[in-house]
């Protein structure tokens, strides 16, 4: 395939996603199959379609996925908004990761959202030389969701490529879909949302300066400022690990607004475990492991450094018997 692996999204309009396929194309007599969606998140819903892709893919052909740096849903609602889990670049990677031969990430715009089911088949096919495409029991393409089921095996008998339905991967009596994950991470079930990822939730931010009050507390935190337009655990304090210039560290960190000392900023402070060194303007990654207790206003400063102390304890604790359980 001409795209590299590890390549970074495309941001294309109409004509642009056009070029876009073109450029991907693989070389003559080698086909793709073909999975479309937004795969925020990479959970194990969507492995378990890449999968199926996967197992039908077989060589010459080439498992491709067809993804986008925003959600469709902001564009044909300019109202909403939706709160992402991952980077656009975090997302290739996971895909490639996974076992994807071919990721074309590029912008869902207006013009995109305005192809008609036709031409967007057409393009797959010309360009990608489509063989098959796998969904889910919902999926379609096109201006007003024109290209659903029924028309593509339609099409795909006139242009020579089949149409595989995966059924979602359930857990507890529902799919597993992106939604859910954000409802678990906005509920602080980051347990939750690390079963339906299938790893743990992770965000990461350049180390910033602050009021260096758990310097001070004798908990020095590295800081980040949450990204907006992604979404964050509630307020809370967390096992996690940090990982920071290649090494990866135990750490208890809080989420939210510091209300013993009055303020209204929200923030992520980690804490690393065993950790004294300089670290600003280096960037942090953090894996959230378990939710120790929500936010709490303490009567004075010694209320609170005991607490700091339990949840020091409580997270070195809780990542241990993670390692333990990992390594098992």
């Amino acid at each position: 395939m001409s795209t590299p692996q590890h390549a970074q999204p495309r941001t294309p309009g109409g004509e642009a996603f056009r070029r876009a396929l073109a450029e991907a194309a693989p070389p003559l007599g080698v086909g793709t199959v073909i999975t479309i969606g937004v795969f925020d998140g990479v959970h194990r819903g969507h492995r378990h379609l890449l999968q199926r892709m996967f197992e039908l893919a077989e060589p010459p052909l080439v498992p491709t996925v067809i993804t986008f740096t925003n959600h469709p849903a902001e564009v044909v609602n300019p109202e909403r908004s939706v709160t992402k889990i991952i980077t656009p670049e975090e997302k290739v990677d996971l895909l490639y990761d996974a076992g994807v031969g071919c990721v074309i990430c590029v912008e869902f715009t207006n013009d995109l959202a305005n192809l008609d089911a036709n031409e967007f088949t057409h393009l797959l096919v010309d360009c990608l030389h489509m063989r098959g495409i796998v969904t889910g029991p919902d999926f379609a393409l096109g201006r007003n969701r024109s290209g659903n089921l029924e028309y593509l095996r339609r099409r795909g008998q006139a242009m020579g490529f089949w149409v595989e339905t995966v059924a979602p991967l359930e857990v507890e009596g529902s799919a597993i879909r992106s939604r859910r994950v954000r409802n678990a991470l906005a509920d602080g079930n980051v347990d939750g949302a690390e079963y339906l990822l299938g790893r743990p939730y992770a965000t990461d931010g350049v180390v910033v300066h602050g009021a260096k009050m758990g310097r001070q507390l004798g908990f020095p935190t590295a800081n980040i400022i949450p990204t907006q337009n992604f979404v964050i655990p509630a307020d809370g304090v967390y096992a996690t690990y940090a990982t920071v210039n290649g090494v990866r560290h135990m750490a208890a960190t809080s989420i939210g607004v510091r209300p013993t000392f009055g303020l209204s900023q929200r923030l992520i402070e980690a804490h690393l475990l065993d950790f004294s060194d300089d670290i600003y303007d280096e960037n942090l990654r953090l894996e959230f492991v378990s939710r120790l207790r929500g936010q709490e206003t303490f009567d004075g400063i010694e209320a609170l450094i005991t607490q700091m102390n339990l949840d020091v304890s409580n997270a070195r604790s809780v990542l241990e018997e993670h390692d333990r359980l990992d390594h098992a």
